[in-house]
């Protein structure tokens, strides 16, 4: 058994689980298999892999993993890059003014973190001093993803900024260039749109992003 097996045999995941890299940041391609029955038995075994995860460099430096967020059932799931200071310090994604944005844009199409969302990031450690993550940390850091995404099984995802949407559809394109129509991600519809901090820092495409959620939404409400 290799090394990638042991980890994933400790995660409690299946040996069918395979990754890839293509273009992007480290782009993941799915296939997985919980050996545990049920999706119960497979967050407690997710909830312990992930804090003692080594396999790569930011083990090092961080105060806190971060997991995920919200409502472990949930049809919408939303993800993200990688945490920052403060949500290294709390251990929650999406803290701080980028998480207030993130709330305010979720209120606007009636729904909140605690109920029906799930929120998530492509890395569970923060990259010291908020560098982009490198492609051995995706690709490391993907297995922790995958996992979560096959447990909540989202009716749609919401790819927030380049690392996530790049890393998810296998590709290096541009936001700009994915964003406004659908796509999939291991058959799971996903649409792509601006990450709350940059958002911050570009206040004009706040309304591209508005855009993204309204195309969110009418397409979950058409999955219903």
């Amino acid at each position: 058994m290799s090394r990638r097996e042991e980890i994933l045999a400790e995660m409690g995941l299946g040996p069918i689980w395979r990754l890839r890299r293509k273009g992007g940041v480290g782009a993941i391609e799915a296939r997985s298999t919980f050996t545990e029955p049920g999706a119960a038995k497979g967050w407690i075994q997710l909830k312990q892999a992930v804090p003692a995860c080594t396999a790569c460099g930011l083990h090092k430096s961080r105060t806190r993993t971060v997991l995920g967020v919200g409502d472990e059932q949930a049809e919408w799931m939303l993800i993200g890059e990688a945490p920052g200071a403060e949500e290294d310090r709390l251990g929650e994604p999406f803290v701080g003014q980028a998480g207030k944005l993130l709330d305010n844009m979720l209120a606007a199409i009636d729904l909140k973190r605690s109920a029906n969302v799930y929120i998530a990031n492509v890395l569970k450690c923060r990259p010291p001093g908020n560098r982009n993550p490198e492609p051995e940390e995706v690709e490391k850091c993907s297995p922790h993803l995958r996992a979560q995404i096959e447990l909540v099984a989202p009716k749609l995802i919401l790819a927030m900024g380049r690392f996530a949407a790049q890393t998810l559809l296998s590709t290096d394109a541009s936001i700009a260039s994915l964003r406004g129509r659908l796509h999939s991600h291991a058959g799971v519809p996903l649409i792509v749109t601006y990450h709350p901090a940059y958002l911050l820092r570009n206040l004009p495409d706040k309304a591209k992003a508005w855009e993204d959620l309204v195309l969110a939404r009418s397409t979950m409400a058409s999955l219903r």
